[in-house]
């Protein structure tokens, strides 16, 4: 049943030729490779943006360390205004094509081609345009191709699973991450005489983290093509389907009122999501400054606090199942409060380390249920185009949560008064979430 007001699910997807009873059948086979397809992609934010790269880029390639993180910033500025713009377009578009597949393969494959091409970046300030604008090509088209593999979640997961099928997934995703992570610290970055007798005065070691990113993710990408069942095209024609998406996205947009619960959720989102991200973000900054932890220190740290959000949601896969996405969400983020509370209070570089590690506990439950609730509440037919606007919900205002925390640090003159700002995210997001109404059968409201 439909909420007063609100369109019900055959109105929510007119001609939807993909009815519940028409679904691919899936198999557990099946529901491997989908996870597996998050071992394999999690290498570029692991590896690309966040630890490897990123430190070659900054440290080696730029002018110095200031304006090469600028740089990378505003490269991913970019990425992400681009991501905003296209997302729900194409996710409309392949909506109204029917299959997932080729559009995933497609943006998949121009993200390992970027990754490829980074390998080609020299240690010299004559490769900072380079580099950049392959990272920023590789970061939107990663998010790209997140909307189509997300979207076939509800076609894979059994009846009732949702939530265990996405922990499950996300848990993979943790441990490819830090799989591939080890992997190129073991055998390029750290050994004197790098294997495959790589050049470190050109950096060889490092840049072929690059590489490594795209073979990972060519290789164990593949069984999902094998196994995974894709919708059958509708044989509506390329041209033809994008004016259709286009036209069913205004028409998305001016009905918006009539999608209140899946808009009520999307902004929800929007808020802890950033604010999520800003703690993980800043959570080394923090680290740094607060309790003087060197570098090798805040690189172990990030190992172990990926470890804990990755058997978070693999523990959490099954209790959101039990319980509900929605209540999982708001444990998770009650869960993340109160810790972050402790946090800022911590004197102790012990204590700091085991709070800090349980915090990461909750971050992979979050992410894990507020996947499984966005496949709950998407209408039938209208999934490609939800899942675009759900990346769009994870972009749409990250400018905010960093720049709030620079004005409470400046304020306050305190890094402590900065990280505290943020859980203002997580308490307004828990609040908006507390309206939605999560369906008890999937496509039973929007």
């Amino acid at each position: 049943m439909a909420q007063k007001g609100e369109a019900p699910p055959s109105e929510l997807a007119p001609g939807n030729p993909y009815s519940a009873q028409q679904r691919p059948p899936t198999s557990r086979r099946a529901q491997a490779a989908w996870c597996l397809y998050d071992w394999a992609n999690q290498g570029y934010p692991t590896i690309i943006e966040t630890f490897i790269f990123a430190t070659f880029f900054t440290q080696v390639v730029a002018i110095n360390e200031v304006e090469g993180t600028a740089q990378w910033g505003y490269a991913l500025s970019i990425a992400g205004l681009f991501i905003i713009l296209l997302s729900p377009i194409f996710g409309a578009v392949a909506d109204q094509g029917g299959r997932r597949k080729p559009w995933l393969a497609g943006f998949s494959g121009l993200c390992m081609a970027a990754c490829a091409m980074l390998w080609f970046t020299q240690p010299s300030n004559d490769y900072v345009l380079w580099a950049l604008v392959f990272f920023a090509l590789g970061s939107a088209t990663y998010e790209f191709s997140l909307i189509f593999y997300n979207a076939m979640l509800p076609d894979v997961a059994p009846p009732g699973r949702l939530g265990r099928l996405s922990g499950w997934g996300w848990s993979a995703g943790y441990a490819g991450g830090l799989a591939s992570l080890v992997l190129i610290l073991v055998l390029f970055v750290q050994p004197e005489q790098p294997l495959f007798g790589l050049d470190r005065e050109t950096s060889e070691h490092v840049r072929v983290s690059a590489l490594v990113v795209a073979g990972w993710w060519f290789l164990f990408g593949l069984p999902l093509f094998f196994f995974v069942p894709d919708r059958k095209a509708t044989g509506v024609p390329l041209g033809q389907a994008v004016r259709r998406g286009l036209r069913q996205l205004l028409q998305t947009a001016r009905n918006l009122p009539r999608y209140r619960n899946v808009a009520r959720f999307l902004l929800a989102r929007m808020l802890y999501n950033d604010g999520l991200n800003t703690v993980f973000a800043f959570g080394a900054i923090y680290a740094a400054g607060t309790f003087g932890m060197g570098f090798d220190q805040i690189v172990l740290f990030g190992i172990g606090l990926n470890i804990t959000a990755g058997l978070g949601a693999f523990a959490f896969a099954w209790i959101i199942d039990m319980i509900g996405s929605k209540r999982s969400i708001q444990i998770s983020l009650v869960g993340m409060l109160l810790i972050g509370i402790v946090l800022v209070l911590l004197q102790s570089v012990f204590w700091f380390w085991v709070f800090g590690l349980m915090l990461g506990i909750f971050f992979g439950p979050v992410q894990a249920a507020s996947r499984a609730l966005m496949a709950q509440l998407a209408p039938q037919g209208l999934e490609g185009e939800m899942f675009g606007l759900y990346a769009l919900s994870g972009k749409a205002i990250a400018f905010l949560g960093p720049a709030v925390l620079a004005f409470t640090t400046g304020l306050f003159e305190s890094q402590r008064a900065g990280m505290a700002s943020i859980m203002l995210f997580l308490i307004l997001g828990f609040a908006l979430l507390w309206g939605v109404r999560e369906p008890s059968h999937r496509g039973e409201s929007a």
